[in-house]
């Protein structure tokens, strides 16, 4: 045993070499446009294309920076686009918990159903959705409005949470539920007090897959909001590209800024998500 276990865990220089190398070369592929955003939201002026490759420009400063903010409504862009995605992410969490909970533990008519239609959905591009949401929303009156957004954008994420969560479930060993409700818990405190504190990895999955669906999410933003007071940070970095000329400068400053939620979110909640991820392959 010990023998196998020495004969799997060495490997080999040439194949840690390419190991390296192909994961350097994954790391500059996907931090290049990264770099270039950066430089070119620090290049004073509107210079978009330049042969210099180096990340802080010789004549770098936060001249963008400051236009961004003082020529445009951008705080007001970020308020609108926090409100909607946190109001969305956290609907999303409730929502799709119950439902996931009543598909991983109830049996009754139309589950399995439910569940392939639930899958079928996730198959529909989103640009098909545009036009039965917006004929939603005029009959419900709720066009450019918070609830309007939140709806749509609800819409279009459930179903996939509602997956991820019922399999995470599935995997909560039913015992548990069943001791708390021998020590006087209800079905809905079995619920509360141990399933959802188990499925912490899971739920941070979801809320992390809602919060980065609503917060940069533009197709259905453009159709439901008119109102310039309510658009968020997508429909406003949009207004910066104009059809003879573009702020490129304050649209890169725009840029860097809106990622720095979702990159905070992302490093608070990785742990989570590692765990979430690979809860799976421990079942033997």
């Amino acid at each position: 045993m010990a023998g196998n276990h020495t004969a799997i865990s060495k490997v080999s220089p040439t194949r840690a070499l390419l190991s390296h190398i192909a994961i350097w070369v994954a790391v500059i592929i996907a931090v290049f446009p990264i770099s270039r955003i950066v430089t070119i939201s620090l290049r004073p002026g509107n210079r978009l294309l330049s042969s210099d490759l180096s990340i802080i420009p010789a004549d770098a400063s936060f001249e963008n920076y400051v236009r961004v903010f003082s020529e445009k409504p951008f705080l007001q862009w970020i308020y609108n686009s926090l409100v909607i995605t946190v109001t969305t992410s956290l609907i999303g969490v409730i929502l799709a918990s119950t439902a996931a909970y009543a598909f991983s533990r109830f049996k009754f008519p139309g589950r399995k159903s439910g569940l392939l239609f639930l899958m079928m959905t996730q198959m529909i591009p989103a640009a098909m959705l545009v036009l039965p949401i917006y004929l939603i929303l005029t009959q419900l009156n709720l066009l450019n409005t918070y609830a309007g957004m939140v709806v749509a954008y609800s819409v279009t994420t459930l179903p996939f949470s509602i997956w991820v969560l019922k399999g995470y479930f599935d995997s909560v060993p039913r015992s548990l539920e069943e001791s708390a409700r021998i020590d006087g818990c209800s079905e809905f405190g079995a619920f509360y007090r141990i399933l959802l504190p188990l499925s912490t990895p899971s739920l941070a999955i979801v809320f992390l897959f809602n919060f980065t669906q609503a917060w940069n999410e533009y197709i259905i933003a453009s159709t439901v909001i008119q109102n310039p007071g309510l658009r968020t940070w997508p429909l406003g970095l949009y207004e910066l590209q104009g059809n003879y000329s573009s702020e490129w400068g304050m649209f890169a400053a725009g840029s860097v800024i809106i990622s720095i939620p979702v990159v905070l979110l992302f490093l608070y909640s990785s742990k989570y998500m590692v765990s979430g991820l690979t809860v799976g392959g421990s079942k033997g």
